[in-house]
């Protein structure tokens, strides 16, 4: 090993606490839009992270490469409250168990996603970020009302897509938002609401697609 060449220790050791730092960041970018801080400042994430500023924009180059990393926790906080629904139940228990997951999810992400809302539209990361979480929620309802989507054979495509399309719209965070807010609903009537529009959605459906 030359003079010139660091140690294999020292640079595990570095990036160690690169990787603590970019988690306490994105930890402390979470935790002040939680609390109501939706678009935090650099010096108030760094503040909340106990580092400096420059060592903020040390790990992450810009707002996009933060936007990037604290969105792919989010993801994953929404794909583990995403569970898989049994298709061996009948189709009313699939709608609540599927309503419940998806508006358990949504409520914990609300805080995430109203800050998201704030700054889309001049984001390409969190314009990203959005088609995510809209593929994950449209991948849910695929799986859990699968053999109803298929009811209708090849000769309704078009119908089962704009059907796919109209659960995935009243399962993810804007139809949410403004029934929680804009309705002022309770989570529980929200998630009342939202069951009630898949199951009509499905019925109506399913009156198509038969012969």
């Amino acid at each position: 090993m030359t003079s010139e060449q660091p140690a294999a220790g020292s640079v595990d050791g570095r990036t160690a606490r690169a990787e603590r730092s970019k988690a306490a960041i994105v930890s402390a970018h979470l935790q002040l839009i939680e609390s109501g801080d939706l678009s935090p400042t650099g010096e108030r994430i760094a503040e909340r992270a106990g580092i400096s500023l420059r060592t903020l924009w040390t790990n992450f180059r810009d707002l996009e490469a933060l936007f990037a990393a604290t969105g792919a926790v989010v993801l994953e906080r929404e794909e583990a409250q995403s569970q898989p629904v049994d298709l061996a139940l009948p189709l009313t228990e699939r709608i609540d168990r599927f309503c419940a997951h998806r508006a358990a999810a949504l409520e914990t992400l609300a805080p995430a996603a109203a800050a998201a809302r704030l700054r889309t539209p001049f984001s390409k990361q969190l314009q990203h970020n959005r088609s995510r979480h809209i593929d994950l929620a449209r991948r849910g309802v695929e799986q859990a009302f699968a053999p109803e989507l298929e009811a209708g054979g090849t000769t309704a495509t078009s119908l089962r897509e704009a059907l796919v399309v109209a659960m995935t719209t009243a399962t993810t965070s804007g139809d949410w938002q403004m029934l929680r807010q804009d309705f002022d609903l309770d989570e529980t009537a929200a998630r009342r609401v939202m069951t009630g529009t898949v199951t009509a959605l499905l019925v109506r459906w399913l009156g198509q697609a038969s012969p």
